[in-house]
């Protein structure tokens, strides 16, 4: 259970009492990173005792696949003799730490590698350090702008969707921001600015113009895909992104809140879930070609693994397990790869993004 009261959510309240009601990408902003309530820089959320269960958690094939990756991208851009391999958000440092067990078989290309890790939790940076205690070479950063220059390869798995949105929603008079207020009795509540954002129609993609009244329209600044974009076209080297989202812009509301693996009210005990919102894949990929940069995909969890041999992979650790350890492979393979409920194969998917 999430804590009854939030010490966030005083803030919030005398926020909005003085300022008047917060757009919802603020309110999610103070949700994530207020500097002491922020649910991201207090706590490792990650695991059967946290509220979520990330990919690499999942199964150390996730990683070891995107290691493999990561070395076909070496080779593509002519086996340069330093190559950064840098991961935004990165967890406890598993991805990491699989990826690089897998890049091991090939001598030339891990005697290449700078490690960067992008991570603003201390928390975390000390689990990072834990997990790749053995590894040279590692450096932590605040941003991708902290990483010296030259060729690299960017994991970004599940850091898209807790970057802030913007919310619209659309009245009769045009397109007014969302917002977070107070109701009669001091409860958070969403409401509409008062004044239509002018011209924001003629930004809207084609699908989302002729939405009914009521439709909501989510987006987020280009902001960190055009630092990735910027960096892969400059510099060479590609990035491969990974969330949950939709393949095209539309309307829709998926600003959710996620407590010990359940949904919740993202309005309730600020700073206490963790709150995100779907990743709007289209959007991504446009920015990234506007800045001269390469798109591929994207293309569904399930079918991106899959090409990568995550079946094979499995097949291969399966032989040499006993029984119980085959069952936990199979189940693992099934949930990163399968759709429907509780499989992660269609609901996420994957952007890569590359020098041209």
């Amino acid at each position: 259970m999430t804590a009854e009261f939030s010490p966030l959510l005083t803030e919030i309240r005398k926020l909005i009492k003085s300022s008047g009601p917060m757009p919802v990408w603020r309110y999610m902003e103070l949700c994530l990173m207020h500097p002491q309530h922020g649910y991201y820089v207090s706590r490792d959320p990650l695991g059967r005792e946290g509220d979520f269960t990330t990919a690499p958690e999942v199964s150390q094939m996730f990683g070891e696949l995107l290691g493999l990756w990561a070395a076909s991208v070496w080779r593509a851009i002519g086996s340069p003799p330093i190559l950064r391999l840098v991961e935004l958000g990165p967890g406890r440092g598993t991805m990491m730490a699989d990826a690089l067990r897998a890049l091991r078989v090939l001598p030339p290309l891990y005697q290449s590698l700078t490690i960067h890790m992008v991570e603003v939790n201390p928390v975390l940076r000390e689990k990072q350090r834990a997990t790749l205690s053995g590894v040279r070479n590692i450096t932590w950063h605040d941003s991708i702008d902290d990483i010296v220059e030259g060729p690299a390869v960017i994991f970004a798995n599940e850091y898209f969707d807790v970057l802030p949105i913007h919310q619209m929603v659309k009245r009769e008079t045009g397109w007014h921001e969302r917002v977070v207020d107070l109701d009669a009795n001091g409860k958070l509540v969403f409401g509409a600015a008062a004044e239509p954002t002018p011209r924001f129609e003629v930004l809207l993609p084609p699908l989302v113009r002729a939405a009914p009244p009521g439709a909501v329209f989510e987006w987020r600044p280009d902001t960190e895909i055009m630092k990735i974009a910027t960096r892969v076209r400059d510099q060479d080297g590609a990035a491969l992104i990974i969330d949950y989202g939709h393949m095209r812009s539309d309307a829709g509301d998926t600003f959710q809140a996620i407590a010990r693996h359940s949904f919740t009210d993202p309005l309730k005990n600020p700073g206490q879930a963790d709150v995100t919102a779907h990743v709007d894949f289209q959007a991504l990929a446009r920015a990234a070609e506007d800045l001269g940069a390469r798109v591929h995909g994207p293309v569904t969890q399930g079918d991106f693994l899959k090409r990568l041999g995550i079946e094979s992979r499995a097949a291969t650790l399966m032989a040499k397990a006993t029984h119980e350890v085959s069952a936990d492979i199979s189940g693992a393979l099934k949930r990163l790869t399968e759709p429907g409920r509780g499989g992660m194969g269609s609901m996420f998917k994957v952007l890569g993004v590359s020098q041209p």
